[in-house]
């Protein structure tokens, strides 16, 4: 995958960005300037994807609106698949949205993405030696079960991979259990039994315990970004 061409050339100029942002920031922060690097390349490219994500938001919000006349259609032709289709298609284009239009902006968003982790856990040859550097005293090539390096690591691994715990929990709270809770309201008058698929948030905690700090780095300025930047927007577009 990371050989793949796009995304062989996407890593080759985030890497070479990331050593400009920790040249820049050596002088400001010696020891930490590769880590703070990390977490600004993030930061900048979770801002170049803020207009996918505004898209995401209003698709999310389109489906909510047309949720309770797509329960009605459901219920009138559940007895007839062709007509149940054409209807719902019909309800779809007359809100201006489709099914797929909140999964668009997150496939246009995965190869930057995989881009990006790719230069954190030091795949695809990238040439710069970001793995060797440090960050509080770490490799950010060390992982969490590092073996001989677990006293070394672990205070640092702790904070980092309790502060994602505590955003995927957020994200949970805050996020997936309002979104279903609003859409069964919506579409069958009665609040939902929550479902394991909220509990998906707490994958970025596993992922956390095997890949290097500087990947950790990322997920933890990656998700904490998602969290508010979904916040904001639910906030701040039309219903």
């Amino acid at each position: 995958m990371y050989s793949f061409g796009p995304i062989a050339a996407a890593m080759s100029l985030l890497s070479t960005i990331l050593s400009g942002l920790a040249a820049w920031l050596t002088p400001l922060t010696a020891g930490l300037s590769f880590g703070l690097a990390v977490v600004l390349l993030t930061v900048v490219v979770r801002l170049v994807l803020v207009p996918l994500g505004v898209a995401q938001v209003r698709a999310e919000k389109a489906r909510a609106r047309i949720a309770p006349r797509l329960a009605a259609i459901t219920a009138e032709h559940r007895n007839d698949p062709q007509r149940l289709v054409a209807e719902q298609r019909k309800a779809y284009e007359e809100a201006g949205t489709s099914p797929l239009a909140g999964c668009m902006p997150a496939l246009l968003q995965m190869p930057v993405v995989i881009a990006l982790y790719g230069v954190f856990i030091g795949a695809g040859g990238v040439d710069e030696p970001l793995l060797t550097h440090t960050f509080a005293g770490v490799e950010l090539g060390a992982t969490m079960l590092g073996g001989a390096e677990g006293l070394l690591v672990a205070p640092v691994f702790a904070v980092l991979v309790g502060l994602i715990a505590l955003v995927a929990w957020a994200n949970r709270r805050y996020l997936m259990l309002p979104m279903m809770r609003a859409n069964a309201a919506a579409a069958e008058g009665r609040p939902p039994v929550p479902g394991v698929l909220t509990y998906l948030q707490f994958v970025t905690v596993v992922v956390a315990v095997f890949v290097p700090l500087a990947a950790v780095l990322y997920l933890l300025t990656s998700t904490s970004w998602a969290l508010g930047e979904r916040l904001v927007l639910r906030r701040i577009l039309p219903d």
